[in-house]
Formats: structure tokens, C-alpha cells, sequence
């Protein structure tokens, strides 16, 4: 048995790491926009990236260690994504470590976020990585700092407590709100651990908590060309449970998800999209993402009209095994298409309409021709989704 304790806060619990964010005049009014984190004792590390065939640099230079490298020093910016940047990209990244005045680094990894095509300040951020301090433990600077449409931090950190006595910690930091798609980490997530883990467990344990997370949330259909998800351990705790550990991420990437969902741009309402009763996995798994990610369904949500054609008819636009005749619609646990009800009565509409008002709630598809289920999560899309979008840049 254990107990998985939340934390207030994020990175700074955990032994041995720090971190900070600090203003390098990326973003207007002095807001933060560099950060760093940091391990006295070297790190394994496992990351996920995005599958957009245009990855941005920051992952290319990554891709150049030798598998199972170790480091102790992630930089981040914010502003600018360093992606569609070519060799230049990657060199400007070599430039940057190159001149950081903090000579301890070993292997370090860079991730960027923001616009597309331009080429880094690498000046500006070398001297604002020259301000760090590097004893520092403030994960809310840092969790500050990565933030690009956001409207609020996203960090937790939780204590894993096992049954001899002996303890680890987990903590994670993300970024997310615009350009949100099921299709891998879908965000920039940094994670971190003192717990005593074998690498070969770190690789599995995260795959499968992405899979059961980030990859099951959407705001726009949008997939990014620098999302990544890391996740180091320094070992500086003699404790490790495979199941508590596994647990325990679960828990943060799951929680973490949720906020990115909850923060999507403009976004007012979180909805899950349970598909039951498919042919199998991935017709339920194609479905329920295909829902997620529906423009005219995020519309319907953001005005409160149950019109389950959509639902219907994005399903069978999915291309799964799947037949009219069969399948049932539910808002919560009201009822509002089935064969035995084909036409939604004002009663019923008043009940969905009301389902819909919450700030969440679950639209649950019954296919009835098998008995496979998934789940995938989405929001709403409004008018503020737009205005951001558009003045982006500006």
C-alpha cells in the first residue's frame, strides 16, 4: 500500500532540483519569459514529442544526444517557438549554452514556445539566463514564465508515501491553452522526481500516462511543432514502488490535462466524450476523438444547444463500424436521441439545456455494436478563441 499526498506548489519540493523564471524582455511589461530547471546530481530523462513532421529546433538539438544521455539543466522561453528555423535554429541553441556563465551543465536541453519562423534573441536570453539564481527553488516564477495564451500557471507536485516508511516525490509544470490536439503531449510538460526509478520504467510509466492524459484532450485539433513532455529523475531518494510511481503520474498528468483543458483559449466549459459499445478499441478511440475535436460541436457547447445531430453526425463521419439505428445519445443521464426517442421533446430539450450549463459535463455516445469504450475530453470554442488567435502576434 501508499498514500500519493498533493503538495502545494510544484518543483521546489522536489530534492535536489531547482528552478526559477526571470524577465528577459521576450514579452511586453516585464512579464517572465525565461526559465531554467535544474538538478545537483545528474538526471535520466524520458520525453515525448509532438508528431508534426516539422519539429521545432529545440527537439532536433535534443535528438542529437546519444540515447540514454543524462543532463541536469533544462532552459526555457517563452515568445518565440525557435521552430521553422532551420540549422540556425539549432545553432542558436549551441550559441546560448555556449555563453551561459553557470559552467555546470551537462548535456543541456532547450524547449521554446510561442511564435512560429523567427529566429531566437539569443542575446537577450543569455543575459537574462546570466541573472538566474541558480540555488533557486521557485516554481511559480517558472511555471510563469513558460506561459504564452494562458491565463493561469499550471503546477502540482505530489509525495509518494510507501509502506516502509521511505518516500519520493513527483512535480510537474505545463503550458497549454491554444494548440491543443490528441496527437501526442499536445503542450510543453516538464516533470521531475527524486524517487529511485530504473530508466526502463520511466520510458514505459510515461508513454502510458500521456496515452491516458494529453493524448486524450483537445481545444482546437491543433498539433504543435514543439510540444514535448519531460520527465527526469535525479535518484536522490533510495524509494521507488512501480505501481505507487506509476499511480502518482498518472495523477499529475491527468490533473495537468484537465487544466489545460479548463484554460482553453476562451473556453468555458469542459466536456468528455465517452464512446461505448464500439466494434473495437480504436473505433471507440477514433470516435470519441473525432467529437473532441468537432468545430460544430465545440460550437453547440459554447451555446448551450443540445443538437445532437452533430454528435451523430460527426461519429459517423469517424468511419467507425457504427449504425443509426442503434445508437443512443445521452447529456449526462438525460436521454436525447435513440431509436425508441428520434425527435427531441421540449421536455427533454429543457433537461439537456440545463445539463449544458455546467461548467462540465459528459456526452456518452452507446454505439451497441460491440464492447469497447474511450473517453476524450474537450472544451467549448468562442468568440475570445478567435480574437486571441488573431491578434496572436501582436
Amino acid at each position: 500500500m501508499f498514500n500519493i499526498i498533493s503538495i502545494k506548489n510544484g518543483i521546489e519540493n522536489v530534492d535536489g532540483f531547482y528552478c526559477g523564471g526571470i524577465d528577459a524582455g521576450l514579452k511586453k511589461d516585464g512579464e517572465k519569459d525565461v526559465a531554467f530547471i535544474r538538478s545537483d546530481e545528474e538526471c535520466d530523462i524520458s520525453a515525448v514529442f509532438t508528431t508534426n513532421k516539422f519539429q521545432a529546433s529545440p527537439i532536433k538539438h535534443f535528438k542529437r544526444y546519444q540515447k540514454n544521455f543524462k543532463t541536469n539543466f533544462i532552459l526555457m522561453n517563452s515568445k518565440n517557438a525557435n521552430a521553422m528555423t532551420g540549422q540556425k535554429g539549432i545553432d542558436d541553441i549551441d550559441f546560448i549554452f555556449e555563453n551561459i556563465n553557470f559552467k555546470n551543465i551537462i548535456n543541456p536541453i532547450m524547449s521554446s514556445t510561442g511564435v512560429i519562423g523567427y529566429p531566437l534573441e539569443t542575446q537577450k536570453i543569455i543575459d537574462a539566463a546570466n541573472r538566474f539564481d541558480f540555488n533557486s527553488k521557485d516554481s511559480n516564477s517558472c511555471a510563469n514564465a513558460i506561459m504564452t495564451t494562458d491565463s493561469f500557471k499550471k503546477e502540482m507536485c505530489v509525495r509518494v508515501e510507501l509502506d516502509d516508511g521511505s518516500f519520493f516525490h513527483i512535480a510537474g509544470i505545463c503550458k497549454g491553452a491554444g494548440m491543443i490536439n490528441p496527437a501526442m503531449a499536445t503542450m510543453l510538460c516538464f516533470l521531475v522526481s527524486d524517487a529511485n526509478i530504473p530508466k526502463d520504467d520511466m520510458d514505459e510509466i510515461l508513454k502510458q500516462s500521456i496515452e491516458n492524459s494529453f493524448n486524450t484532450i483537445s481545444v482546437d485539433g491543433d498539433t504543435s511543432t514543439n510540444d514535448s513532455v519531460f520527465l527526469l529523475t535525479n535518484r536522490t531518494k533510495d524509494a521507488y514502488d512501480q505501481t505507487a510511481f506509476k499511480e502518482a503520474l498518472d495523477f499529475i498528468t491527468k490533473n495537468l490535462s484537465y487544466l489545460i483543458l479548463k484554460d482553453g483559449e476562451g473556453s468555458n466549459k469542459v466536456v468528455a466524450f465517452e464512446v461505448n459499445g464500439a466494434k473495437d478499441e480504436l473505433d471507440a478511440q477514433k470516435a470519441a476523438k473525432a467529437l473532441s475535436n468537432s468545430l460544430l460541436v465545440k460550437t453547440a457547447i459554447f451555446g448551450e444547444d443540445p443538437n445532437w445531430g452533430r454528435i451523430a453526425s460527426t461519429i459517423g463521419a469517424s468511419n467507425i463500424e457504427c449504425d443509426e439505428d442503434k445508437l443512443e445519445i445521452y447529456y449526462n443521464n438525460v436521454l436525447i436521441h435513440s431509436k425508441k426517442c428520434p425527435i427531441m421533446d421540449a421536455n427533454i430539450e429543457e433537461k439537456a439545456n440545463i445539463v449544458m450549463k455546467k461548467d462540465s459535463f459528459k456526452i456518452t455516445c452507446n454505439l451497441h455494436v460491440g464492447d469497447f469504450s474511450y473517453t476524450a475530453y474537450g472544451c467549448d470554442l468562442s468568440y475570445e478563441y478567435v480574437k486571441i488567435n488573431a491578434d496572436y502576434r501582436t
